[in-house]
């Protein structure tokens, strides 16, 4: 019998808990789910302050945290091609093959369904505090910002000195106006 394989594709700068929460939801409905980090090319910046391989570390450590069988899931990164007619394709080369699309993104909604796939939207866990902006605002803020996300982003986040980095990157981006 085929497997009915999922993708979810987000930027996820830094991984949170709502990412968690919606990717368990996700395999409550698929065999296997494909996990696309997003803009991979991007990072030190202050909306993309993480590389790919540290998101990459951030969500494998999050997902062996919660249990989650490694066999069900594919952690993939993903270059912005910024070219919206061939990006579908450009996804496919990129992954295994998929039935189902997760996004909450009307771009990748519409794109994902011109091209014949069923697009879900995923559920949506407390998004006022579960986004990465917050997440992000509150490391700029020294705020509590470890409640929002898994132990093993906590950990990447230290190890990288992450917290230095983001206010490094507010300086230079407030001095650049």
């Amino acid at each position: 019998m085929q497997k009915v394989r999922g993708i979810l594709i987000g930027r996820m700068q830094p991984v949170h808990n709502g990412h968690m929460e919606v990717i368990k939801q996700i395999l409550n409905e698929v065999d296997e789910i494909i996990i696309g980090i997003g803009s991979a090319q991007a990072s030190h910046e202050l909306k993309d302050p993480f590389t790919a391989g540290e998101r990459v570390v951030m969500m494998s450590q999050a997902l062996a945290e919660k249990d989650i069988d490694p066999s069900r899931y594919y952690i993939i990164p993903m270059q912005d091609i910024n070219f919206n007619a061939i990006w579908v394709s450009h996804v496919k080369m990129l992954t295994p093959p998929f039935n189902i699309v997760y996004s909450g993104n009307p771009l990748v909604k519409q794109l994902f369904s011109e091209e014949g796939y069923e697009v879900r939207q995923p559920p949506l866990y407390d998004r006022l505090h579960l986004s990465g902006s917050e997440v992000r605002r509150r490391i700029l803020n020294d705020e509590n910002w470890q409640e929002l996300v898994p132990k093993a982003s906590v950990d990447l986040i230290r190890e990288i000195n992450g917290v230095d980095r983001l206010k490094n990157l507010s300086v230079k981006e407030i001095s650049d106006l």
